[in-house]
């Protein structure tokens, strides 16, 4: 039995020592190949190449180009090992490590982001981007890049913070130009009511100048001369007759009878967002309902009256490009209509919309909007107006045409919010205007009297002031 245990001994040290000839056979033979994704290397042996094997085809691909040359291709970032068999029972083990191309990727993010600081890092098959880009765009465009060269990505790009976007104001103004009014022209006749003439005859198109105006007496002729006059139109043409006591006035209609200023609106917005407001109202329109509730009526509101829209851009020159687009609606009782026992009116709207681009303080007209209408108005006396024939002389016809067109004044400019801890602006003030509101001067005004600033020094009384030396005398 002790024979029997030594030799079953004896077998196990012998297995036990091929096996760690075996180990250190494997260990002393294997190669390490580092190698780039994408890249070759060629292998060459003193035998025949028999057999190639490789544990991981994705990562690497072995192929037999002679009878005693191996090429190896990397293909993808990751480990695999590779076994040869040559000739002789010889076998040549290699541990291949491939590596991702990091060069070719820095390559291509510098040539994509060429003002972009963005550093790239890799381990095996795994890529972190790291630095600060410019916006949110640029850091995934990047990550979308380099995903295509790695299998992971870590996408650790730091934003910068955006700009505050630029504020702008747009000054609007809308007025209406009654282009029938333009081509009209004034007549007025003064006099001071010498020889039984009326002391004022004019068209009604502009007033005349007040008779308070004229130095001299009822029947008597005219004293001084016309300088007594104020007109500030610079378009009237005067001429006076002081022996006729008569008076012409040629004179085109007055500013404010032929511009209208409709709303001159303020607004303020950022780059690229849109703002608008509306200046008018909402009138009702009934309506009549279906289905479960036919016949009923409920009102609508619907809106009118001064609109805008306006959506700014600044271009890299500094320039400002906005959409703009103004509307002018009225309620329109001349085409009104009847329904179930309710007037409903139309609306008269016109509307434009255009795109602009203006510097910094400089003004855009939009105009073209003609508003051209036509009224006919009938006066009569009832009951005699409806006698044939002789009716006709108890009416009254009146025709009138009007001409209006829409302007609309486009100044847009770049402001800035205050700082803080910085003071509000006052408003300046004329100095004239505060001038006039010393202390006491509005108390002068009410009562008549000078006031306390205005007075001089108090005086004493003459009798006082004689006493004075003869109380002296005495004592």
């Amino acid at each position: 039995m002790i024979r029997a245990i030594g030799a079953t001994a004896g077998r196990l040290g012998a297995m036990l020592s091929v096996l760690l000839g075996v180990v250190v056979w494997a260990a002393s033979s294997v190669e390490t190949v580092e190698m780039t994704a994408g890249r070759s290397q060629l292998l060459e042996y003193p035998a025949d190449v028999e057999r190639i094997s490789t544990s991981n085809p994705e990562v690497v691909d072995v192929v037999v180009v002679g009878a005693r040359e191996v090429l190896l291709n990397a293909k993808s970032p990751g480990l695999a090992s590779v076994l040869v068999w040559l000739g002789g029972q010889e076998r040549r083990l290699y541990s291949v490590r491939v590596q991702p191309d990091v060069e070719a990727a820095r390559k291509l993010l510098r040539t994509t982001f060429p003002n972009e600081p963005i550093e790239i890092e890799a381990a095996q098959d795994t890529a972190t981007l790291r630095g600060q880009v410019s916006s949110k765009e640029v850091a995934e465009k990047a990550a979308a890049i380099v995903s295509g060269l790695f299998k992971n990505v870590v996408n650790s790009l730091r934003v910068e913070p955006e700009p505050v976007p630029a504020q702008i104001l747009l000054r609007v103004r809308f007025a209406e130009v009654n282009r029938t009014a333009l081509e009209r022209l004034g007549l007025n006749l003064i006099s001071t009511g010498a020889l039984h003439m009326p002391g004022s005859i004019t068209t009604g198109q502009f007033s005349p100048p007040r008779s308070t105006d004229l130095r001299g007496t009822i029947g008597a002729a005219v004293e001084g001369t016309t300088s007594e006059w104020t007109l500030s139109d610079t378009l009237n043409v005067f001429a006076f007759r002081p022996d006729l006591n008569l008076s012409a006035l040629i004179a085109a209609l007055k500013e404010q009878r032929v511009l209208q200023i409709l709303a001159e609106p303020n607004l303020v917005t950022l780059d690229g967002k849109e703002a608008s407001f509306l200046v008018g109202g909402e009138f009702p329109i009934p309506t009549l309902q279906g289905g479960a509730n036919a016949g009923a009526v409920t009102v609508q509101f619907r809106e009118f009256g001064i609109r805008l829209s306006f959506e700014p851009h600044v271009t890299p020159h500094g320039t400002i490009r906005m959409r703009v687009r103004p509307e002018v609606s009225t309620i329109d009782l001349a085409n009104a209509v009847s329904f179930g026992g309710f007037v409903i009116p139309a609306l008269s709207t016109r509307r434009m919309e255009t795109e602009i681009e203006l510097g910094q303080g400089q003004s855009f007209v939009i105009a073209g909007l003609i508003d051209d209408r036509a009224r006919a108005d009938l006066r009569r006396i009832p009951g005699l107006s409806q006698i044939p024939i002789l009716g006709e002389l108890f009416k009254s016809r009146e025709k009138q045409a009007s001409k209006t067109e829409l302007l609309v004044i486009v100044t847009p400019e770049l402001v800035t919010p205050i700082p803080a801890g910085e003071p509000v602006p006052q408003l300046v003030m004329p100095l004239k205007f505060l001038h006039q509101l010393r202390p006491g001067e509005l108390l002068e005004r009410s009562s008549g009297e000078p006031s306390p600033s205005r007075q001089g020094p108090p005086q004493r009384s003459k009798s006082a002031a004689s006493q004075q030396p003869a109380q002296a005398q005495r004592r």
